[in-house]
């Protein structure tokens, strides 16, 4: 043992290095703070400057996982209807991981519980939580637990979720305030670039609208102005497919016009019923309707099969009000895709009242032009009246009552045969005038209403509704012989499905390249018996071959049979 005096100069050397400690040990918590102060101004920063939402979100989770050392970190986007997650943002688990656990999650167990209570939640064991019921398979094995929302506007945009604080230690107070502090930045970076989107998204669509109406006003075919609307449309929205379908004269049906993209031939030339097709509700309500799952929706007719890999979509009519929708623009994502948002829905009404103005003035200018046509005509027809037939009369008048005068024979029966050739004339310019002054097909239906209208009829009788499709210029390059055959084989085919073939399903494709008309008529029935009659095959061979083309008869591997009625575009 020591001395006295050595004990009392032990004692205050031991106080030092006490003291000595506790400042070091303050002077790290000061120098951590400080750090951390440091790495919360810099993800701020880095959150801050990204524009691009997608890129802004991923930054927001790859800095919550930094700011409090979490091995796993994520962002979940609260969908429209506030009770399910519609995106998934993830850090710390790899594409091989994820592809292994399968789908994103929805928003159950304690994802769920702060969508329902949007406050921060911190665990130290996520298993001990009423609202926990387990990993799926494959999943990351996860215990302590920090979940904070993040707020855009006063609206809970979603939530920071952080798993598994490195080096087995749980989230403390201070995470907690550190990951608030993030969020509160994250929720304003998160609307920049929502804004930034949605300015840039604006000036598509007015580029867009500029385009379709320059084009319309120089003078472009309708379908190239159609297919332009699909096309800018589909590719703004990020949409798989793009179509558009206009009503079709003397029918309560619309025809698919244009369709790109996915599945793109299964849609076009389709005829829908106003009444089970999303196409065919928007028309007849004026109004925009959309689908979670087009592929699912009760509300669309299955057949034929046509929306294979697609989710959300959304129909919108092209105007409305006192002139009424002119057409209806369908827009469809891929299965998985975000559903289309009030606001998209909004904008894309604005952009189809634009088309639909454009439409409008470009019709407007081809009445126009027909009108200034008629007018034309009008005044060739009456200077042809008044001034060619009379002076053609008077000089027949003259050639008559001089031939009287005629001695030979020979020129006077020339002069006989002058004036019959001025009557023959007389009688063609009249005949003219009486076609410059007469619309063509004024008052009678084209072929697509006439064959749809016969579908129509053998639908009560079928016992279901066929799919019709039609394809090229059929009002126009067709004619009216011809058209008059199209329709009365279609009959007989549809009556003979309906008769001999038990079938529940019947698909009619109308079609036509200007060269050539197919008809071609499948049902999913028993077939043609070997020994059935055949007198109204027999009729639709006839008339075929008294155009000069073939039917062909054939059976498809599912069973039934394939009717396929060709004839040349003008009568052999």
């Amino acid at each position: 043992m020591g001395s006295p005096e050595e004990a009392r100069v032990r004692l205050p050397q031991l106080r030092l290095d006490e003291l000595l400690e506790e400042l070091q040990a303050r002077l790290d918590a000061a120098r951590g703070t400080r750090d951390r102060v440091h790495s919360l101004l810099e993800a701020v920063l880095s959150v801050g400057r990204e524009l691009d939402l997608e890129q802004a979100l991923h930054r927001i989770v790859e800095a919550a996982a930094v700011l409090v050392d979490a091995q796993y970190a994520a962002l979940g986007v609260i969908g429209p209807d506030g009770r399910r997650l519609s995106a998934f943002h993830t850090v710390g688990v790899s594409e091989e991981q994820i592809a292994a656990i399968g789908p994103y999650p929805e928003g159950h167990g304690i994802l769920g519980e702060l969508i329902r209570h949007p406050e921060p939640l911190r665990l130290a064991k996520i298993s001990d939580h009423p609202a926990s019921y387990g990993f799926p398979a494959h999943h990351p094995p996860m215990n302590t637990f920090l979940g904070v929302p993040i707020r855009v506007r006063e609206q809970v945009f979603g939530n920071l979720y952080l798993t598994e604080k490195r080096g087995g230690g749980q989230f403390d107070e201070e995470d907690v305030s550190v990951t608030l502090t993030l969020a509160v930045a994250a929720g304003v970076a998160i609307d920049n670039a929502r804004l930034y989107e949605e300015s840039r998204l604006r000036e598509r669509w007015l580029r867009a609208n500029a385009e379709i109406t320059h084009s319309l006003m120089s003078g472009s075919d309708r379908a190239e102005v159609l297919a332009l609307i699909a096309e800018r449309a589909g590719e703004i929205t990020g949409s798989a497919l793009a179509a558009v379908a206009l009503p079709m004269k003397d029918t309560a049906s619309l025809a698919v016009e244009i369709a790109v993209g996915v599945d793109s031939e299964a849609h076009r030339g389709l005829v829908l019923p106003m009444d089970r097709s999303l196409m065919g509700l928007a028309f007849a309500g004026e109004a925009p309707v959309t689908s979670e799952d087009v592929g699912h929706d009760e509300r669309i007719s299955l057949e034929p099969p046509r929306f294979g890999g697609l989710g959300p979509a959304v129909a919108v009519p092209i105007g409305t009000g006192e002139a009424g929708a002119r057409g209806v623009v369908l827009l469809a994502r891929e299965a998985g895709r975000p559903v289309f948002t009030v606001t998209e829905t909004e904008t894309l009404q604005h952009f189809a009242a634009q088309a639909a103005i454009a439409m409008e003035l470009a019709e407007r200018r081809q009445d126009a032009a027909a009108v200034a046509v008629l007018m034309d005509r009008d005044r060739i027809a009456r200077d042809l009246h008044d001034l060619a037939i009379q002076r053609l009369f008077a000089t027949g008048m003259t050639l008559q009552s001089a031939g009287r005068f005629i001695e030979h024979e020979e020129a006077a029966e020339r002069v006989v045969r002058a004036v019959d050739d001025l009557d023959e004339t007389i009688k063609i310019i009249r005949s003219t005038i009486f076609g410059l002054r007469t619309r063509d097909g004024a008052g009678e239906a084209g072929l697509r209403a006439r064959a749809v209208r016969v579908v129509g009829e053998a639908a009560p009788v079928l016992g279901f509704a066929p799919s019709v499709r039609m394809e090229g210029l059929l009002d126009t390059d067709v004619p009216k012989e011809i058209a008059d055959h199209v329709v009365a084989v279609l009959s007989e085919a549809l009556t003979n499905i309906a008769r001999h073939a038990h079938a529940d399903r019947a698909d009619v494709l109308l079609a036509t390249d200007g060269r050539e008309i197919r008809l071609s008529v499948t049902d999913n029935g028993v077939g043609i018996p070997a020994d059935g009659r055949r007198s109204g095959l027999r009729n639709m061979a006839e008339r075929a071959e008294q155009l000069g083309g073939r039917l062909e008869l054939a059976a498809p591997a599912g069973g039934g049979t394939a009717l396929v009625w060709r004839v040349p575009a003008c009568k052999a």
